[in-house]
């Protein structure tokens, strides 16, 4: 099986410039709504599509993604919906790495290698699992390195030297920096503390780094690409979606992701 995973930051270190994953939940707004998102974003010029799958506990995210989260659950939006729109997305040509973002207990309840099998035939690259640390994270990682998943962890600024020699042991694919202690959420300004952090992750692996938590404009990707391989937008990809009209939302996300990305 191709890595698209590997594949794309090939692409994008060669191109001299961080990759433009953007972030939006699975059936949302409305429940067919991810194929023609995710359609626009690719043209608009993202590298890879993160898909969120519903919870009703999104601990890591802020008040945008809650509430998005919270109307694809009232639309009735499962992790089946959200597999149903990556096949989709396969089934129109898009072969950009799709990764769903998420919580384990939804994907407990699935069941385990049961979801490992269905994402993988579904066409899904990566997994992020917010709330499972490698420790526990045996009953996933077993099947998902067995299919050729990569299952990403999260690392943050206050990560130790020891944190970060474990999150890397188990890493696959790239790690995703947080670039602050706290939730989701669109910000006005990096941390200046994203270099030394980046730097400390990097004495330790190899892999590509990815930077998510408050990237909103071109100005943010630009700081993120010169200390990292990836740029993660979530939060004000969300809103960018949520405040376009259904008829527009198609050229408001691909005019958003060429906005972020520098392209004229």
């Amino acid at each position: 099986m191709a890595d698209r995973i590997a594949e794309m930051f090939q692409r994008t270190r060669a191109a001299g410039r961080p990759a433009i994953i953007p972030f939006v939940p699975g059936g949302w707004p409305e429940p067919d709504a991810t194929l023609a998102i995710a359609r626009a974003a690719v043209e608009g010029g993202a590298d890879a599509l993160e898909i969120g799958f519903p919870f009703s506990d999104p601990l890591a995210d802020g008040a945008t993604n809650q509430a998005a989260y919270q109307q694809a659950l009232a639309n009735g939006v499962t992790l089946v919906t959200v597999l149903d729109a990556v096949r989709a997305i396969r089934g129109e040509g898009i072969d950009v790495p799709v990764l769903l973002m998420g919580y384990c207990n939804p994907l407990f309840s699935y069941g385990t290698e049961r979801f490992v099998a269905d994402a993988v035939t579904a066409g899904v690259d990566g997994l992020i699992i917010v709330d499972l640390p490698p420790e526990e994270a045996a009953e996933l990682e077993v099947p998902a390195q067995a299919a050729g998943l990569h299952l990403v962890y999260l690392l943050a600024p206050t990560s130790t030297t020891e944190r970060i020699a474990v999150v890397t042991s188990h890493a696959s694919g790239f790690i995703y920096c947080v670039s602050v202690t706290g939730v989701t959420g669109a910000r006005t300004s990096m941390s200046d503390q994203l270099p030394e952090f980046l730097a400390r992750v990097r004495a330790q692996t190899d892999l590509p780094l990815a930077v998510g938590f408050g990237i909103s404009t071109r100005e943010h990707v630009q700081a993120v690409g010169a200390v990292a391989d990836a740029a993660v937008i979530g939060s004000a990809f969300v809103q960018a979606v949520g405040a376009a009209a259904p008829a527009a939302r198609a050229e408001a996300v691909r005019a958003f992701v060429r906005g972020v990305a520098g392209a004229t």
